[in-house]
């Protein structure tokens, strides 16, 4: 079913293409929406170079986005330009990337996969490189994100109980993950990497979207969103390829030393990301009824099963997960599949 825009947002989407001399035909219409509450509008059936967001300045930062977008352009890299926007009414028009998403070709064509993650992965050098007044990812923050694992993933959507003991095993986890997460060089960090949120050109440049969250942090993150991605699994042996060209990169520009546990670092944001995304999709379903998120939770726990076990300090997590966690997970995921 179609889902037309509101007659006022409609109307300040003609105006402003009035006011650049564009002529829109049609109705605006959505066509995307994402894990956020904004929504993505198009005129139909003509072409205005222009994408219309409706984005709800109570629940999502515009101000960032604009922010952010003015930087990345004047550094050269290619995003969605905002034209126009109405922070009061949390409208904004933006030029319009297309639809080649990266992870539909990432899926369509194997024989790319290589080439198109070694692109993506030189881009974070790029984003790294940008200088702008940025929140820094602290402990606390960092720490919160992870209790939204407990919280909404743990209790609200299998139901397990967090005794004081599980508390105090997760509590522990959470504070080494957290440390060593500040522990690493601290850079400009997208913050939401991944393959949903990278599009393509035809002339096969890249292009970023969703970066508004974006934070001084952790060297490995965007790496970790990129390589561990929840929507698309990599070769195992591809992605430390990968880790390895990119802890040479950081070498030649002097942001790492040669003693540094590169690969540890990374493994350990990967936890704590994956710890994030598996309450984010569960709060996605309980709180926000989008529900097709949580098909991507099986792959999270399985990664956190298996970069648990590599380490002593999660061993006792890694116990949790195969105990507890994956049987009540399986049956989550069966009792659903048998409501449909």
């Amino acid at each position: 079913m179609e889902e037309y825009a509101s007659p006022h947002f409609s109307a300040w989407a003609r105006q402003v293409c009035v006011e650049r001399s564009i002529i829109p035909e049609g109705e605006l219409l959505a066509f995307s929406d994402d894990a956020s509450f904004r929504r993505y509008y198009r005129f139909v059936p003509s072409s205005t170079g222009l994408v219309f967001v409706n984005s709800p300045p109570d629940k999502e930062d515009n101000e960032s986005f604009i922010k952010i977008s003015k930087v990345f352009q004047e550094a050269g890299l290619l995003i969605p330009i905002v034209e126009a926007f109405d922070l009061d009414m949390g409208y904004l028009a933006v030029t319009d990337l297309g639809d080649r998403i990266f992870l539909d070709e990432l899926r369509n064509d194997p024989s790319k996969v290589k080439h198109l993650i070694r692109l993506a992965v030189k881009e974070i050098f790029r984003i790294q490189e940008v200088s702008c007044e940025l929140p820094s990812y602290s402990q606390k923050k960092i720490m919160e994100e992870m209790r939204l694992f407990d919280k909404w993933f743990l209790k609200q959507l299998l139901g397990i109980e967090v005794t004081r003991k599980l508390d105090n095993l997760l509590s522990g986890m959470y504070r080494f993950l957290a440390r060593r997460a500040v522990d690493q060089p601290q850079v400009f960090v997208h913050r939401d990497y991944h393959s949903r949120n990278l599009m393509l050109n035809e002339d096969f440049s890249l292009a970023m979207i969703d970066f508004q969250d974006a934070v001084l942090g952790p060297v490995t993150y965007d790496l970790v969103s990129l390589l561990r991605d929840c929507y698309f699994e990599f070769d195992s042996a591809h992605i430390y390829e990968e880790v390895e060209f990119f802890r040479k990169a950081l070498l030649e520009r002097e942001i790492i030393g040669e003693d540094v546990p590169f690969s540890e670092w990374f493994d350990l944001m990967g936890v704590q990301r994956h710890l994030k995304c598996a309450g984010i999709f569960s709060r996605l379903n309980l709180r926000d009824n989008k529900p097709k998120y949580l098909r991507n939770i099986p792959d999270v726990i399985r990664y956190l099963q298996e970069i648990s076990f590599k380490y002593p300090e999660l061993n006792s997590f890694h116990d949790f997960l195969s105990s507890e966690v994956i049987p009540q997970t399986e049956k989550f995921m069966l009792d659903r599949a048998s409501r449909k």
